[in-house]
């Protein structure tokens, strides 16, 4: 039994690899734009706000590894060398990379660093792991695509080797990193780090006739989308317990260095639990998925690790490319612990969850301002008498757009967000 399972969440930011630590994480991954697969993201870092990162990490005991894991040209690979000893200098605890060529590269010039094959190689046996772990690679990011008995195979021949695997976030219509959808259509190339997400749109069907030259739509029946290529959000945290049963894996992994501050939170708060409850011997699969599903999702699905692909009849969502979930973040704790930011909209005596950091004290509070309480069900809520900015400037109400601090009745933790229930659907549903 593996008690050092690390759990490793997308950092897209500064902001959200704090919140990720914060909310449990162990790890982060994440980079700047160059040679990554999330060039959005990466754009968020500089290499000054990265190296912020990476000190911050390592004050807490918490890693972060560094994303090199594109598909260069020829004519890039002169700034791929640099841009490695670059990287190499901010003394990530590890690179994530893709392509032989460029493993090779990376022990050649930065022999100090770790190397952790990235998913987009698509290692599905342990001769494929063998080859990259006989080049150094120390851990393998398995394809989405595997099976956990595959994993364990893996395993079985490489003890010594490090495996990670994706447990939750958005899954590529194709071989991840392999969709050339997005480049036929846009001219954004997937294993480049600009895919342009072309599978999530819907598409109107026609049929042609080559001899008569007609051509017509097809109607589609009433209730049935048109998102063909549009694969659900990958969810496991209802298996985490066999994933760890397994003792084969060292590291499960969250997708989604472009989603949201408030994902980043909710799924490391929730997948955090399930490991330690796993340890503690009280897992309980729905008090995750509660919370899991209170973030935007394609609709969820368990993937392949547990079903053969080909056993699968709920992968693709075709009825619509993202779902709002069914809360909204109201506002954000500030590093003062004395105000927030206003992330959506809040009202006087709105009632708003406390959503905290792990193992967050909150106190009760009653004042002039308002009043921080908590209910029957064990959360914490807090409701607001007047809302004043710092300068103590009061508000009817505040929005989303006003980006002066907000008081608090009482402090709360930094990071902590403040949610509302929102009016969603039963389009979330786990299956």
């Amino acid at each position: 039994m593996n008690r050092n399972i690390e759990l490793l969440s997308p950092a897209g930011n500064l902001e959200k690899l704090k919140i990720a630590f914060a909310y449990g994480a162990d790890a982060v991954y994440g980079g700047v734009s160059h040679f990554s697969l999330r060039i959005r993201a990466g754009k968020e870092f500089t290499f000054e706000t990265f190296k912020e990162g990476i000190d911050y990490a390592h004050a807490r005991g918490k890693k972060v590894y560094a994303t090199i894991n594109g598909f260069p040209f020829n004519s890039q690979i002169e700034l791929l060398k640099k841009h490695i000893i670059k990287m190499a200098e901010l003394e990530p605890d590890a690179f994530i990379v893709a392509a032989p060529g460029v493993v090779k590269l990376c022990r050649e010039l930065a022999p100090q660093i770790d190397i952790h094959l990235s998913t987009q190689a698509n290692v599905l046996n342990y001769l494929d792991a063998q080859v990259f772990w006989d080049m150094g690679v120390k851990r393998i990011i398995v394809a989405r695509e595997i099976s956990l008995k595959d994993v364990q195979e893996i395993k079985k021949h490489l003890p010594d080797m490090e495996i990670e695997i994706f447990v939750h976030g958005s899954m590529c219509f194709a071989y991840s990193g392999r969709c050339l959808i997005s480049a036929v259509q846009m001219g954004r190339v997937p294993n480049r780090g600009s895919c342009a997400n072309d599978c999530r749109f819907q598409y109107t069907l026609y049929a042609a006739n080559e001899d008569h030259g007609t051509l017509f739509r097809l109607e589609e029946e009433p209730g049935v989308g048109t998102y063909i290529f549009n694969s659900k959000d990958m969810n496991l945290a209802s298996h985490i317990k066999e994933i760890l049963d397994s003792g084969a894996v060292d590291s499960v992994k969250i997708e989604g260095r472009t989603k949201s501050p408030y994902y980043a939170g909710v799924t490391a708060y929730a997948y955090r639990q399930a490991i330690d409850d796993y340890f503690e011997d009280k897992f309980e699969a729905d008090k995750y998925q509660r919370e899991l599903h209170t973030t935007k999702n394609r609709g969820f699905t368990d993937a392949y690790l547990i079903h053969r692909p080909f056993e699968k009849t709920d992968s693709q969502n075709h009825d619509y490319a993202l779902s709002k979930g069914s809360y909204e973040v109201s506002g954000l704790v500030t590093e003062d612990e004395k105000h927030f930011y206003c992330k959506y909209k809040i009202y006087p005596h709105d009632e708003i969850e406390i959503f905290a950091p792990l193992n967050s004290t909150i106190e009760e509070c009653d004042n002039e301002l308002g009043k921080i309480y908590q209910k029957e069900n064990g959360k914490f809520y807090i409701s607001f008498n007047k809302i004043l900015t710092e300068t103590a400037k009061e508000l009817e109400s505040v929005h989303s757009g006003n980006t002066n601090k907000i008081q608090l009745p009482g402090k709360l933790p930094y990071l902590t967000m403040l949610r509302v229930e929102i009016d969603e659907k039963d389009c979330c549903s786990f299956e």
